[in-house]
């Protein structure tokens, strides 16, 4: 079942543009799937892969020539898993400068911390970059109904929001380990050597376990038996390969501002869920609030992160302990988020920071999330 995806008109429109087109994201978040829902109905497409040993050898000579006779009429050029591919950014930028006008190039790759990291600077100017991650409510809500997502809330919060999780009701367990093992250790240990790999999946399952708090890299450190150098590397690891992602403190000049803490959140509350073994029902789980709170900043990361320039968003925290969820900002518009599962749960933001930012306030609960997610992106 193919469940369309937001940012698959925005890559219809920028096709043939003069640029390459380059899709990064996780492991199995539907990134070969968009193109083919996009390419199957064409026969203009020359598909290649970097799982591929006769691409990979292909790719070790570049030369305008041997491009232009195996692309020949073709107007699409789709290399998958690009990232398996030595040296793939100046590769790319060699065939791009050549034949910009005669074909499109699109590039995707599961491990942004190497592909990103080869091709930004040799395709600076020529490329589009698009992130793609797990299907978000959004989509689904276009894909079925809002009332049916609704109802599917607590499913969604053990489960998660991963394709073939959605697309296989019943097997969501046996799927998400595989997943877990596959995106969190597989991919990182081959690309990045990792040499500590008992502190590395000690790590990811302390993060799990502390999702909604703030992190002290020295607690982890001490946690995991490693040195702090090791812990913010395999930190910046799971982000890059969108295990995590970070929020920092919001502050401007007041004294009382936490300004150098972080709090991490998993893109996916299914693979976390899996990290630690925790699939029990809603109704018993103590973390139910934490893991509220990780769907609906994850859900705004979605939404929020494509479009933005720096941070997303934040948390803000102060000395005397007063906290808001969560923070964006637009221009001088500051918005405040309280997350909180039970609907009665008495919530307000600090009078200290509402008289310092004067922000617009959103309340999120169980009964009233789709409010601020179910806006779809696909017009």
């Amino acid at each position: 079942m193919i469940i369309e995806r937001s940012i698959k008109a925005d890559i219809e429109e920028k096709l043939l543009s003069g640029k390459a087109i380059v899709i990064f994201g996780a492991r199995q978040v539907g990134k070969t799937t968009l193109l083919h829902d996009l390419f199957d109905k064409r026969n203009d497409v020359m598909w290649l892969s970097g799982d591929d040993a006769a691409t990979i050898a292909l790719f070790e000579d570049v030369t305008a020539q041997k491009f232009n006779s195996v692309v020949g009429q073709n107007l699409i050029l789709v290399i998958d898993e690009a990232q398996r591919i030595q040296n793939i950014g100046l590769k790319l930028k060699i065939i791009h400068d050549k034949f910009k006008t005669k074909f499109q190039i699109i590039a995707t790759g599961s491990s942004s911390f190497d592909l990103a990291n080869e091709i930004n600077e040799p395709m600076t100017g020529r490329k589009w970059t698009y992130k793609m991650f797990p299907l978000s409510f959004a989509e689904m809500v276009f894909h079925t109904n809002l009332i049916e997502e609704q109802m599917n809330l607590e499913n969604r919060l053990l489960y998660g929001y991963y394709p073939d999780v959605v697309n296989n009701p019943g097997d969501e367990r046996a799927i998400l380990k595989e997943l877990a093992n596959d995106n969190l250790y597989k991919d990182i240990f081959k690309w990045e050597n990792i040499k500590k790999p008992l502190v590395f999946e000690k790590l990811v399952r302390a993060l799990a376990l502390q999702i909604g708090s703030q992190v002290s890299i020295n607690e982890l450190s001490n946690l995991c038996n490693a040195d702090n150098k090791t812990i913010e590397r395999y930190i910046r690891l799971l982000e890059q390969s969108f295990v995590i992602f970070r929020l920092g403190s919001f502050s401007t000049n007041l004294r009382s501002e936490l300004k150098s803490s972080a709090k991490y959140y998993f893109y996916d509350v299914g693979i976390r869920n899996a990290v630690i073994g925790a699939f029990d029902t809603v109704a018993i789980r103590q973390d139910i609030g934490h893991l509220f709170e990780n769907f609906i900043i994850a859900e705004l990361a979605k939404k929020l992160m494509p479009q933005s320039v720096g941070s997303f968003g934040y948390f803000w925290r102060t000395t005397q302990q007063q906290e808001v969820d969560f923070v964006t900002e637009s221009g001088r518009n500051i918005t405040a988020y309280e997350i909180k599962w039970n609907p009665n749960t008495k919530v307000h933001i600090p009078k200290t920071f509402i008289e310092k930012y004067n922000p617009s306030v959103k309340f999120i609960n169980r009964e009233n999330f789709y409010e601020v997610l179910a806006h779809t992106p696909m017009g």
